[in-house]
């Protein structure tokens, strides 16, 4: 039996998790190894197979005063860990994204258990970002192995002398089995000729803040420019439903909240009929661009967070959205701090809506990005990869 503690925190890292956790289980399988897996994840990665030693999706927050609230349930947690790692010590450590709690738990695996192999898959995007002159590259410090998702990524870590293998996106591995746009139009019920409006405001806490209120206000002045304008929202956490009834309905918004425990069966049909996606930056984007899905990009955090990110981190990034990022121009409109207004949100989203030259620029583009993202069975690379690392893992 080989243990293998694999640990994320928010939506879209359990979401990759939850994938993840299921190839594993496959290659183990074809190989004839028992391996159990446990996790500091969500409910996906638990139906995938995992067995949770602790619940991190309430756990993501961008910014320092934004994270304070989540110090005390941190700790927690840590301290689980921490008797686990004692009792229970692992054949392997694999790390998905969240970088500040698996930056640590990765040093205190390589500290206290020197000798456990340590994977980075779906590394933080360092590559895409700078602070003062440079990226951090704090991993590659106790990272065994890298398994890089973008290409550039790839590139990125092994300069600087990690060593790195480049599996592809395992969004890639979802697009098998879709519906077409005529079936799934029919399956949500829509009027022949009735467009779909998209909104994914928030997998964090925070965002509920800082992006529903003008995300929901812009679509309210979209469906009064746009009879007939369907407007659905999918949960990103059962918690965030009435948050988000109460703000659509303030604002004035006709919509269909689709609860959480419902999301994850529908987005196949969402994606597939949406003719326009209002967002937050994230791994949402890549998942609407590689079903063609027009989109606004949207962020914002405190105005205390910006300034020190700013002002004394230096931050710097020349696009925050990962479809910009991979193509390296501004192909779909980010909307940032600021410039993040419900009439700017209108204004970015009308052509992308109505003008078919836009949307046709958009498509063509979505096209160069899925050329950049590999080839189906990215998951099942990343699985083998972490098993071969493990002792006694090539097993058969």
């Amino acid at each position: 039996m080989r243990r293998l503690l694999i640990s994320t925190g928010e939506v879209s890292g359990d979401l990759q998790g939850g994938l993840l956790v299921k190839a594993l289980r496959e290659e183990a399988d074809s190989r004839g190894l028992e391996l159990e897996v446990v996790a500091l994840g969500g409910e996906r990665m638990r139906r995938a197979g995992a067995t949770l030693l602790a619940n991190t999706m309430a756990m993501g927050a961008i910014g320092l005063w934004e994270a304070l609230p989540l110090v005390w349930p941190t700790l927690q947690i840590q301290r689980r860990v921490d008797q686990w790692l004692r009792q229970s010590p692992p054949d392997g450590l694999v790390l998905i994204d969240y970088m500040g709690a698996n930056v640590n738990l990765g040093l205190k695996v390589k500290r206290r258990l020197p000798g456990t192999p340590i994977l980075y898959y779906i590394a933080p995007q360092e590559w895409a970002f700078r602070v003062g002159e440079g990226g951090t590259t704090r991993l590659i410090g106790f990272t065994d192995r890298i398994l890089a998702i973008f290409p550039e990524e790839a590139r990125f870590y092994a300069s600087r002398g990690a060593d790195v293998t480049w599996v592809g996106h395992p969004l890639i591995d979802t697009l098998t089995h879709l519906p077409s746009r005529d079936e799934a139009r029919a399956q949500l019920g829509l009027q022949p000729g009735q467009r779909l409006l998209l909104l994914f405001p928030a997998s964090r806490q925070q965002e509920l803040r800082y992006l529903l209120p003008n995300l929901a206000q812009a679509a309210a002045e979209l469906q009064r420019r746009c009879p007939g304008l369907q407007v659905v929202v999918p949960a990103g956490q059962a918690s965030f439903e009435p948050v988000l009834r109460d703000t659509l309905e303030q604002a004035g918004v006709k919509a269909r909240v689709i609860p959480a425990a419902e999301a994850d069966a529908l987005r196949p049909a969402l994606c597939a009929a949406a003719d326009l996606a209002l967002n937050k930056s994230g791994t949402v984007n890549l998942e609407l661009a590689l079903r063609g899905v027009p989109q606004v990009v949207v962020y914002r955090v405190s105005r205390p967070t910006a300034w020190v990110a700013k002002q004394i981190l230096r931050f710097k990034v020349d696009h925050i959205s990962p479809v910009n990022l991979v193509v390296g121009e501004r192909l779909v409109p980010e909307l940032l701090q600021d410039e993040l207004t419900p009439e700017s949100v209108v204004e970015a989203a009308l052509p992308l809506l109505e003008d078919p030259a836009a949307r046709e620029r958009v498509a063509e583009g979505y096209g160069r990005m899925r050329a950049l993202l590999g080839e189906p069975g990215v998951t099942r690379r990343a699985a083998a990869a972490i098993l071969d690392a493990l002792p006694g893992g090539r097993e058969s």
